[in-house]
């Protein structure tokens, strides 16, 4: 009868929580001092404009009448909030960072697959495969827009079953694919670089032994390369999402807003420069500013990377 009190009682404990080894330590306190200039400086550069424009969103503020400057409280947060126009943006917007990020993850994986395994021409293969995102976004906007361009772009003539007058620009669905496709091409790299680094990090020695023990290919890749990597795909996919949240260039370039194609940093961008609302761009900056810090943390929740775990600490 006392023994299985007793296993009660144990099972009725809480688990005690892992010490933390002295290098974890050593490794927070590294850490915090590298971090420390960069976030200090970070602060300096963005704490002012940031500040402000918490302070200009309470005012309705234009430039066109500088000095008629009037104290509404959250009343532009409220006018956002109700509005359907930044509903529908936010859910574009969204829609954007899914289908582009979950894309890029895929062929950024295989394009780093493929760097990290290629023995001939290595330098060359990864350069080469790097080059799309060295060029500026507003280039390569122009240059899809001149790519999907019904009257002398390329990609009408090049996939079976599109009539060559075929207008990509005339409707919201066809629109959106072709901003997907540019923003695609030109961050991959960046999402294949990330991979890249998290390959390096996967033991040879884990595959060889799941290779001796029978696994085929598939479940080597799913069993083992993938876990040992989750670390580096949170750190891609979080880098990316955030990015992708706040796409604007491509927009501006390619469809400059139309066919409901527009996301919030563009409705801020026309709010701010196109109609000189001040107050309402800067509330609408501070919403993007504030679901940029929701979507971190929603992706660092949905992975729950444990770095001590991963060293098996």
């Amino acid at each position: 009868m006392s023994t299985t009190v007793q296993t009660a009682t144990a099972q009725g404990k809480k688990a005690p929580r892992p010490e933390v080894s002295d290098r974890s330590r050593a490794e927070n306190r590294l850490g915090q001092k590298l971090v420390l200039p960069a976030i200090i400086l970070m602060l300096i550069v963005t704490a002012f404009p940031m500040l402000r424009a918490v302070w200009l969103s309470v005012f309705d503020y234009t430039l066109t009448a500088p000095d008629d400057r009037n104290f509404v409280g959250l009343s532009n947060y409220l006018t956002a909030l109700s509005d359907d126009l930044f509903w529908k943006t936010t859910g574009m917007t969204v829609l954007y960072m899914l289908v582009t990020v979950a894309i890029e993850l895929v062929i950024g994986f295989i394009f780093a697959m493929v760097m990290h395994r290629v023995i001939f021409a290595r330098g060359v293969v990864r350069t080469s495969i790097l080059i799309p995102y060295g060029i500026i976004t507003v280039v390569s906007g122009f240059a899809w827009q001149f790519a999907f361009s019904y009257q002398n772009g390329f990609v009408n003539s090049w996939l079976p079953g599109i009539e060559d007058s075929f207008n990509w620009f005339g409707d919201t669905l066809p629109a959106f694919i072709a901003i997907c496709v540019s923003e695609i091409w030109k961050t991959t790299p960046f999402m294949s670089l990330l991979l890249l680094a998290g390959l390096a990090q996967v033991s040879e020695d884990m595959l060889e032994a799941a290779k001796v023990d029978g696994a085929t290919w598939w479940q080597r890749l799913w069993k083992v390369v993938i876990p040992n990597m989750r670390s580096a795909i949170m750190v891609a996919v979080l880098f990316r999402a955030l990015d992708a949240y706040r796409i604007f260039d491509n927009i501006f370039v390619m469809t400059n807003g139309a066919e409901d194609t527009a996301s919030i940093s563009f409705l801020t961008y026309r709010q701010t420069i196109e109609q000189f609302q001040l107050g309402m761009g800067s509330a609408l900056s501070v919403l993007l500013f504030l679901s940029v810090l929701l979507i971190a943390f929603l992706i660092i929740k949905l992975f729950r990377v444990d770095l001590a775990a991963a060293r098996q600490e």
